[in-house]
């Protein structure tokens, strides 16, 4: 594997997965499949009580890549970034996102459908994909489930990005720590705590059942709103001058159309 790293610690009953491409982690399409082989292999190991993401150095991940948006390459980008959201569902192990940095759009995403989300104060989040002229799928059918429609429709209408902080005050992030160091530390002993003297199988159960409506939703809209990005959003003109003028470092001309 050459983009993500895997660490298997407590007796390999957490699997710490490190999002590694030497500069922004974006989730590209190499990648993706990456992460999909290697979730996927976990469907029969009876002892992973934890999933855990991160991102090596000082960002958790940019996004998904922007020039895998372009309109022939959209199809095929949705298809394998969805497939990871339907391989995490399937699981039904606990899984959580830790964040530093930047944690955008896809990236955000994926953090989005963990059970739990810890972040120091370094984090920055959001879904900026409206500023590109298209939307965010999976993030517009979480974040309504998990923090209701105002605060979603601020997110996912207007691109904004905000702290940690912010995120933990309206419910995304289940805590915010001072530094890097400190949050690992502090998550060491929340699994301690929390996870590993429980039963890997009763944990698979639990987590079904505490998902059974956030996994209805998504397997019910997520093919809906993809086939609304790639039929319907990518006939556009501004869908598309806004990945082409992303690519071509120049600000969007829309035309509203």
């Amino acid at each position: 594997m050459q983009k993500i790293k895997v660490e298997y610690k407590y007796d390999n009953s957490v699997a710490r997965i490190i999002l590694d491409d030497g500069k922004a982690n974006i989730l590209d399409s190499i990648m993706m499949s990456e992460l999909i082989e290697l979730l996927a292999s976990f469907k029969n190991n009876n002892n992973l009580k934890l999933i855990t993401f991160e991102g090596a150095g000082n960002n958790f991940s940019y996004g998904a890549s922007v020039e895998e948006h372009k309109k022939e390459l959209a199809a095929e980008m949705l298809n394998s970034f969805h497939k990871m959201f339907y391989t995490i569902i399937d699981l039904h192990i606990p899984t959580m996102a830790i964040i530093s940095g930047q944690c955008l759009g896809g990236g955000f995403e994926l953090s989005l459908v963990c059970n739990f989300i810890f972040a120091d104060k370094t984090a920055k989040v959001g879904q900026p994909e409206i500023l590109l002229g298209v939307f965010a799928p999976p993030a517009s059918i979480i974040l309504p489930l998990k923090i209701g429609n105002a605060k979603s429709d601020e997110l996912l209408i207007t691109g904004k990005i905000i702290s940690a902080e912010d995120a933990k005050a309206i419910g995304l992030i289940n805590e915010v720590f001072e530094d890097k160091a400190t949050m690992h530390s502090a998550i060491e002993e929340w699994i301690k705590k929390n996870i590993l003297g429980k039963s890997a199988s009763s944990l698979k159960y639990a987590t079904k059942a505490a998902r059974a409506s956030f996994n209805f939703f998504m397997q019910k809209n997520l093919p809906y709103f993809t086939d609304l990005f790639i039929n319907e959003l990518m006939e556009t003109e501004d869908a598309n001058e806004g990945i082409n003028s992303f690519m071509e470092k120049r600000k969007p001309v829309w035309k509203n159309r």
